[in-house]
């Protein structure tokens, strides 16, 4: 009897470091014993904010004039979060064209007559929501967003109606404040010499806006 007790304690003795050992290398164990700090976020919404008001300037190309600096306003809507209504008005003077460089006399407008004016009621819808990374811990909301609408667009003397396609990048700095990058083609015909032509007149443009 007591040798049966003396081959159990000896048997006891030679696994208990084998189990030890195998406990220590578990591969599980300094996963499931982790304890994970979790960071606090903190993100701006823009929630009640439906209505924006910006301003904006850049550079509009005058089919047959050249290139001109633009200036102007928007205001907008935001109807849901995908689509917003926007009504903008913009103001720029036609340079001269080739025609009048070479000839060196010949004006074919007064300066009066040189200042184009728009106005623009369009409906944009918004593509692409996401984030834009600035280090470790910082991230601003964006999206891209196309337009289209019309309008009128005064030039030479004369209104034209006009039609607009726009497209942008919006980058949201607050949760009321954003930079927007944006073009547009301002599109209407026009009889300047002598016949009826449609033109396209591109226009690039940095703008901010305010929400409220």
């Amino acid at each position: 009897m007591a040798s049966w007790i003396q081959r159990f304690l000896l048997a006891g003795c030679c696994l208990a470091p084998l189990a030890a050992s195998g406990q220590s290398d578990d591969p599980l164990e300094p996963i499931v014993g982790a304890d994970i700090e979790r960071r606090a976020i903190s993100e701006d919404m823009l929630d009640t904010e439906n209505f924006e008001i910006g301003v904006y300037g850049g550079v509009l190309g005058i089919e047959d004039f050249g290139s001109s600096a633009v200036t102007g306003a928007n205001i907008a809507y935001h109807i849901t979060e995908d689509f917003f209504v926007e009504a903008i008005y913009g103001i720029s003077d036609a340079n001269k064209t080739s025609y009048e460089l070479l000839s060196g006399t010949v004006e074919l407008l007064s300066d009066e007559e040189r200042e184009l004016t728009y106005y623009a009621l369009s409906l944009g819808y918004k593509l692409f929501p996401g984030q834009i990374y600035l280090g470790a811990n910082t991230a601003f909301n964006t999206h891209f967003y196309i337009t289209a609408g019309g309008g009128n667009t005064e030039f030479a003397g004369n209104r034209y109606a006009s039609y607009t396609l726009g497209a942008g990048y919006k980058l949201y700095l607050t949760d009321w404040f954003a930079l927007d990058v944006g073009m547009r083609d301002h599109m209407f015909s026009h009889e300047l010499f002598g016949e009826s032509r449609n033109t396209n007149n591109f226009e690039g443009r940095l703008g901010l806006s305010v929400y409220f």
